[in-house]
């Protein structure tokens, strides 16, 4: 008999696999509740490649004009997770037939907890500005990132797991829709849906968003969950969802209006990239990007590093970061 908490556990029963309730742990999170973590995703979580997330800001510059966006990327991939996991286990539940196994299950859940690995500072202001600036030769996503930093978590931190699932789940990540031999394809519909876009990282920063800044939202995403099913091996919700899908879409647009494109959350961002592209020749920023031992420490504090140096080719760029704090910023011509 053993004790977690206040729960009793009776090991003598075969059905319990006690390594599983040793190894296994709970988060609070103000979106989801209670989360279960467990051995699989703690062996990604517990790693220096996933904890570096809680340094990179999940709506980026917008925090400087939403006091309540301070949330991160760290979050949101453990909150994608959970749906991940919970959309997959539904499915297997509510259509035996389709034959969800063990393995599907745990690498959705993975491709969900790990799709945001290789974001950069101040998240798509890294990937859609800076790269396209500083290496215009390159063809790099945040997406690309996730798979890198993916195997060099795996190699650096001893994960045991299979190639071949290590591919599906850089599969999931990306998301396609043209046919993979030998897997499901609705399954990568769950975490990034190339279909149509409904998908269960969505699912999560819109709500977690909305939350964070304080813009109210009416659509429930647990509806949609519970009111999916696979037809034609692709996932389809019922009819009675459409307005619930257009109010998600609505949100959508809404955040992006009002506050992922912001006047002044955009001023901001181009202005952080100006300090990094001046800053780049003297502290490598871009080279990071092929290089994951670099890439494992290049977090939203580059612009405290540039702030803390007193190299004096950085004193442009180190202006431009203090007229940021003193609000002095970019005019929006119209």
């Amino acid at each position: 008999m053993l004790r977690r908490g206040f729960t009793e556990i009776d090991t003598s029963s075969a059905i319990v696999d006690v390594s599983d309730v040793i190894n296994t742990k709970y988060v609070n999170d103000p979106i989801h509740g209670y989360i279960k973590l467990n051995k699989h995703m703690l062996e990604f979580i517990d790693t220096p490649q996933f904890q570096r997330l809680r340094n990179l800001k999940q709506i980026g510059s917008g925090y400087h004009v939403f006091p309540g966006g301070s949330h991160n990327r760290f979050e949101h991939c453990i909150g994608t997770s959970f749906l991940a996991n919970e959309v997959v286990q539904g499915l297997s539940l509510r259509q035996p037939e389709l034959a969800i196994d063990e393995r599907d299950i745990r690498c959705v859940t993975l491709a969900g907890l790990c799709h945001d690995l290789g974001h950069g500072p101040y998240s798509h202001m890294f990937d859609n500005e800076f790269i396209p600036r500083a290496r215009p030769g390159i063809e790099w996503s945040h997406e690309m990132g996730s798979e890198m930093m993916l195997d060099y978590a795996i190699d650096e931190n001893n994960i045991d797991i299979e190639d071949d699932d290590v591919k599906f789940i850089k599969r999931l990540i990306q998301g396609t829709n043209i046919p993979v031999c030998d897997e499901k394809m609705f399954l990568f519909d769950i975490v990034a849906n190339k279909r149509n876009g409904v998908d269960v990282d969505k699912f999560d920063y819109i709500q977690r968003d909305c939350y964070n800044v304080g813009v109210k939202s009416s659509y429930d995403f647990s509806r949609l969950m519970l009111n999916s099913r696979i037809i034609d091996n692709e996932v389809c919700y019922d009819h009675k969802e459409a307005y619930n899908l257009t109010e998600m879409f609505h949100t959508r647009y809404s955040l992006h209006k009002r506050v992922y494109r912001h006047r002044a959350a955009k001023a901001i961002e181009l202005m952080m990239v100006d300090a990094m592209l001046i800053a780049d020749p003297v502290l490598q920023i871009s080279q990071a990007v092929t290089d994951p031992s670099q890439y494992q420490h290049l977090t939203d504090d580059v612009v405290r590093d540039i702030e803390r140096s007193k190299d004096p080719e950085l004193e442009a760029a180190r202006a431009l970061i203090k007229r940021i704090h003193k609000r002095d910023i970019y005019k929006f011509v119209d």
